[in-house]
Formats: C-alpha cells, sequence, structure tokens
C-alpha cells in the first residue's frame, strides 16, 4: 500500500470508505479500501481492510462494492454524518468533532487506519484545525532534519 487516499474517501451509514492502491496488473491500478465507522470499536467493520473482498480498477468502483457490503452486512445505521468535518492536511486524515460548545480531532496518518491523536479540547474548529496543522508541520520538520 503506497498510502490511504483519504481525498478520494467516502462517508456511508456511519462508515468512511477509505480506498488505497492495492497493486498494479498489466499496467493498470487495482484499488482496495479500508473502513473506518463512527462507533469505532462498537462496529466489527471499523479498522477492517476490504471485508467484501473484491477490488476495482475505479475508484468510484470500489466505492460502489464497500457501499454494497455495507448496505448488506453493515451492522449499523448512523443518520449523523460522523465524518462530514473531515479533512486531509500532507496526506494525514483529520476529523473534526464537536460535543456542545467544544472540539476535539482524529488524526489518521497516511499508511494506518490507527488513530493517533492525543485528548485535548479546542473552543473552535479552526482553533482546533490550526493545533494539528503545526503538529504536522512540526513533524515534518523533524524527520527532514532526520535524514539530512
Amino acid at each position: 500500500m503506497d498510502r490511504l487516499l483519504y481525498e478520494s474517501s467516502v462517508s456511508y451509514r456511519g462508515f468512511l470508505i477509505v480506498p488505497f492502491r492495492y497493486a498494479t496488473a498489466a499496467g493498470a491500478t487495482i484499488y482496495s479500501y479500508g473502513l473506518l465507522c463512527a462507533l469505532g470499536y462498537r462496529s466489527r467493520w471499523h479498522r477492517s481492510e476490504n471485508p467484501a473482498g473484491l477490488f476495482s480498477s475505479t475508484l468510484a468502483g470500489i466505492g460502489a462494492i464497500a457501499r454494497e457490503h455495507l448496505d448488506c452486512y453493515g451492522d449499523i445505521l448512523i443518520e449523523v454524518d460522523h465524518f462530514a468535518r473531515r479533512y486531509v492536511y500532507c496526506d494525514n486524515l483529520i476529523v473534526v468533532c464537536q460535543i456542545g460548545e467544544k472540539f476535539f480531532y482524529d488524526h489518521y496518518l497516511p499508511t494506518s487506519l490507527e488513530k493517533i491523536a492525543a485528548p485535548r479540547l479546542f473552543g473552535g474548529e479552526n482553533e482546533c484545525l490550526e493545533w494539528i496543522r503545526r503538529g504536522i508541520d512540526r513533524l515534518q520538520t523533524q524527520r527532514a532534519s532526520d535524514t539530512v
């Protein structure tokens, strides 16, 4: 896997369908997908990789496969789009959440559906996003200086 294609992710039935390049065959890219669930580990499909076991040569095709699988076997249905406030910054996925007047975030690296966010509350969405951006920029600067 090169990286998760968060910028092509689709929110559906309380899940985030995250495609990625699985392989290349005869010069064509083959796509697979991973799932995140708004309810986390309360769903058997949270952080699962391609539970349908099917692949596609298009991003739209892999999204359709994932949606069909969730329609048939999805174990939850959430009306509120938990992933509506999702952002991609330097290939990282940031999901901003709000409870009352407070904001927090979930942070996923480009190559893993494992959440790495530290618990912290913010007074607004912009404050939250700026905090994340500074942290990612700082990490990338450290990595760049380590390779020199």
